[in-house]
C-alpha cells in the first residue's frame, strides 16, 4: 500500500481525490495547499487530517511515495512559472514518483528546465493526461492493437480549446494509438492572440499535419474556429476526440460518445458519461503509477519523457506557424518564443 499525498486542494485536486475510491495500491495521506480554507475544506470533505501549508514540510514528515502536483503552471496572482521549481522540489527531496497536472510546460524556457531535469531526476514524472485510461479508450485501443481495424492509415485528433489548454491531452492520445511512437516533423499554422497574456500563454487555434518516426500522418486542429464539436455541450474543453482510420476499419473516441468499425462486428457505437469514464481513469492512471513502482519494466504511458516529446510538438507547430517552414523534431526551441508569437499574431 503506497503513500502519496496532494499539493494543491483546487477544483482539479477534488477530481484526484475522487479517483481513490478507485485506487487499490495506495491511500491518500496528506495534503498541502497555501490557502488555508481550501486546505481544510478539502481536508474535511476527504477525511484527510495531516494538512500542511509548506510543501517542504509536507515531504519532509510524510514522505510520501507518490506526489500529486495539482497546481496551476503559473503562481496565483502573478506570471511566476512554477512547474519547473515544484518538481524540483520533489525530485531534491527523493520522491520515488510523482503525478503533475498537464501542460507539463507553457512555453519554451520552462520546458527547457524541465528537459534538463528529466535527464538527471530520480523521480518517475508523469503527466496528467488522463484520457489515455478512460476505459472506453482502452477498450478502442485494445482493438486497434489486436488489428481490428487493420493496419492504421491515419490519424485525425482535435479540440476545440487553445492549442496549449487541450492539445496535450490530444496530442497523447494520438500518441497512445502508435505505441508511443515520437514525431518527427510538423508543418503548423497559427492564428489568434488573445490568449497570449492569460496564465496558459497559447495561441487561440492551430492546425498542423504531422509526420510520426513509424511513417504514420495525423491531422490535428485546436480551437473553436476550426475542430469540430464532440458533443452537445456548450462546454469548450469538453470537445476532444481521436478519430484512427485503418485498412479495415475505424474507430472513434469523442467526449460523450464513441463508435467503431470492422469486419467481424461491424458498425457500433453508443453515448459516454464523461465523468463516470474519467473517475475511473484518473484512478486507472494512478494504480499505473504504483505498476512503474513495483516493477521498473511497466513504465508509465504518459511517463515524464513522452510528454516532453509531445509538448515539444506543440512548440514545432508554433514555430512552423512562425516561420512558415516544415519544423524538424526533436527542436531546440528559441528563448522568446511568446513575444515571437505576439508580434507574428
Amino acid at each position: 500500500m503506497y503513500k502519496t499525498a496532494m499539493l494543491g486542494c483546487g477544483g482539479r485536486a477534488r477530481a484526484h481525490a475522487d479517483a481513490y475510491r478507485f485506487v487499490k495500491g495506495g491511500k491518500l495521506a496528506a495534503v498541502c495547499d497555501m490557502n488555508t480554507e481550501l486546505l481544510n475544506k478539502f481536508g474535511d470533505d476527504f477525511g484527510i487530517s495531516s494538512r500542511y501549508t509548506d510543501l517542504d514540510e509536507m515531504l519532509e514528515k510524510e514522505k510520501p511515495d507518490v506526489l500529486h502536483i495539482v497546481t496551476a503552471p503559473v503562481l496565483r496572482g502573478s506570471n511566476e512559472r512554477i512547474r519547473y521549481p515544484l518538481m524540483k522540489q520533489a525530485s531534491d527531496a527523493g520522491v520515488p514518483a510523482a503525478i503533475v497536472e498537464k501542460p507539463i510546460a507553457v512555453e519554451s524556457e520552462d520546458w527547457k528546465q524541465i528537459s534538463e531535469l528529466s535527464k538527471e531526476t530520480k523521480t518517475k514524472f508523469v503527466v496528467n493526461t488522463q484520457l489515455n485510461f478512460h476505459p472506453q479508450n482502452l477498450e478502442l485501443k485494445r482493438d486497434v492493437a489486436e488489428g481490428k481495424i487493420g493496419e492504421i492509415k491515419f490519424i485525425d485528433a482535435s479540440a476545440r480549446s487553445t492549442p496549449v489548454d487541450q492539445g496535450p491531452h490530444v496530442l497523447q492520445l494520438v500518441s497512445s494509438y502508435i505505441d508511443n511512437s515520437r514525431p518527427v516533423r510538423v508543418l503548423g499554422q497559427i492564428s489568434g492572440g488573445d490568449h497570449l497574456d492569460s496564465a496558459q500563454p497559447s495561441p487561440q487555434y492551430a492546425s498542423a499535419r504531422v509526420q510520426y518516426e513509424n511513417g504514420l500522418h495525423v491531422s490535428v486542429a485546436f480551437g473553436t474556429a476550426i475542430a469540430p464539436t464532440a458533443s452537445d455541450d456548450p462546454v469548450v474543453f469538453f470537445h476532444k476526440r481521436v478519430f484512427v482510420v485503418g485498412t479495415k476499419g475505424f474507430v472513434h473516441w469523442r467526449f460523450s460518445s464513441w463508435e467503431r468499425s470492422t469486419p467481424d462486428g461491424g458498425y457500433e457505437g453508443g453515448p459516454l458519461n464523461y465523468g463516470e469514464q474519467d473517475v475511473a481513469a484518473q484512478g486507472n492512471l494512478t494504480e499505473a503509477v504504483f505498476d512503474w513502482l513495483d516493477d521498473e519494466s511497466k513504465v508509465h504511458p504518459t511517463h515524464l519523457e513522452q510528454s516532453l516529446a509531445e509538448f515539444n510538438l506543440l512548440l514545432g507547430i508554433y514555430y512552423s506557424g512562425i516561420t512558415n517552414e516544415v519544423i524538424d523534431l526533436p527542436f531546440d526551441p528559441p528563448d522568446g518564443l511568446m513575444d515571437q508569437l505576439r508580434a507574428k499574431l
